[in-house]
């Protein structure tokens, strides 16, 4: 009887998980036809190989990083949500997204890191963070234009040819700003007009749209570079700075007679456009960040039912002996929740080991490589116009034999829990 109630589980399992899995064993020791036998030669491919290197090596940042990461996430979850009163309600909100497919999750996450701030929530953020504490210039792309009495002095600054004089106006004409990138509010420039004893100037956008216009003469169509900043400087020192105002003129002391005028680098500096997340460097802590969304409420649930399990008269004792919130959790809450935290980490590292979706969908595919992991690139070798059955059979083998050590370890741990 016991018999006739297992066969038809026993021949799914058999034809959706042992037949194939004996298939690709038996593959494993082909050629790419399928017809030769080739032994162990797609094995020591797979490690002589750069690209499948890589997608080891990932696979195991993934191993070490996402499940630890998301696992602790979720025990901070659980136990501060039992303190707060729209604790529920944050569980909500914290496990929804495993209510979202891979797919779509890396369609959101793909966004999420774009490149251009005005698109890209991540560098909209770091944007706004970082330009708060150092503001971009609004004149990133100026430079001197044809017979300007300014050159360039090294490191993105500009210097006057000549040292300037009390009393004789300066002109320092720049171009290369776009009409329409000129900040908000700009005015016409307007002529210097000479000061006894004082160095005065104007800095302004050489250019007249449409046509026209004297070069190197400040014309009535043409823009002032209002908060332009100058610097006064004499033997290598700077004697005096000031700020243009806003129709381009500024003006210097007596201090600044006999000294050249520089424009320092940071009225140049190119606007902050934000990290690169998607580039070769950071794609794979961006794709793990975007798996540890998706599964930091799969851990808070079940650390949270093991919490919930945990008997609070010990965690009373332990704060009537004197012990602090900090000691009551590293010494009490953690090991009465090993057993959960147990199930939560292998459940996470057998999941990521066959990480897939995420990372073919985020990362593009110029940096694939980089971000390349064993089941994207059994994936990659298998199918396509260049497949390789038999390396990549290979590959699923190596994956096999890698993820068989959890799975044994996981059902000894099973064990000895039903013995208790």
């Amino acid at each position: 009887m016991a018999a006739a109630f297992l066969l038809p589980a026993l021949v799914l399992l058999g034809a959706l998980v042992v037949h194939p899995i004996g298939y690709s064993l038996y593959r494993s020791f082909f050629d790419r036809s399928g017809e030769t036998f080739v032994g162990v030669d797609n094995f020591r491919e797979i490690f002589a190989d750069d690209t499948i290197r890589t997608a080891l090596r990932n696979t195991a940042v993934w191993v070490v990083l996402a499940p630890t990461t998301a696992t602790v996430l979720g025990l901070v979850f659980a136990v501060l949500t039992e303190r707060v009163r729209w604790g529920t309600a944050f569980k909500l909100v914290v496990f929804m997204p495993m209510a979202i497919s891979m797919l779509a999750a890396g369609i959101i996450f793909r966004l999420v890191y774009e490149a251009d701030p005005d698109r890209g929530v991540a560098n909209a953020v770091w944007v706004g963070v970082h330009d708060t504490f150092a503001e971009s210039s609004a004149f990133p792309k100026a430079r001197p234009g044809r017979d300007s009495p300014l050159v360039p002095a090294g490191g993105g600054a500009y210097v006057t040819k000549e040292p300037v004089r009390a009393g004789v106006p300066v002109l320092l004409p720049l171009v290369g700003v776009a009409p329409d990138a000129l900040p908000d509010g700009t005015r016409p420039a307007v002529a210097p007009a000479a000061e006894p004893g004082k160095v005065t100037g104007t800095t302004w956008q050489d250019f007249t749209r449409g046509g026209g216009g004297r070069t190197n003469a400040v014309d009535p169509a043409e823009s002032a570079y209002a908060g332009m900043r100058i610097e006064a400087v004499r033997d290598g020192k700077v004697v005096e700075r000031t700020t243009a105002r806003a129709d381009g003129t500024f003006t210097l002391s007596a201090k600044a007679d006999g000294a050249v005028l520089r424009l320092p680098a940071e009225n140049f500096r190119e606007p902050y456009a934000g990290v690169d997340w998607l580039g070769p460097v950071l794609v794979t802590p961006a794709v793990i960040g975007a798996y540890v969304w998706m599964w930091a409420g799969f851990s808070m649930v079940l650390i949270g039912a093991g919490l919930a399990a945990v008997p609070r008269e010990l965690l009373e004792a332990a704060r009537v002996d004197g012990a602090g919130e900090w000691q009551v959790f590293r010494r009490i809450t953690v090991p009465l929740l090993a057993p959960v935290l147990a199930v939560v980490l292998v459940t996470l590292v057998i999941n990521v080991m066959k990480i897939f979706d995420l990372v073919f969908v985020i990362a593009p595919g110029s940096v694939q490589d980089d971000a390349n992991v064993l089941a994207l690139q059994l994936y990659r070798t298998s199918f396509g116009t260049d497949a390789d059955q038999g390396l990549g059979s290979a590959i699923a083998v190596l994956l096999l034999v890698l993820v068989v050590p959890v799975m044994l370890y996981n059902i000894r741990r099973i064990r000895r829990e039903g013995r208790r």
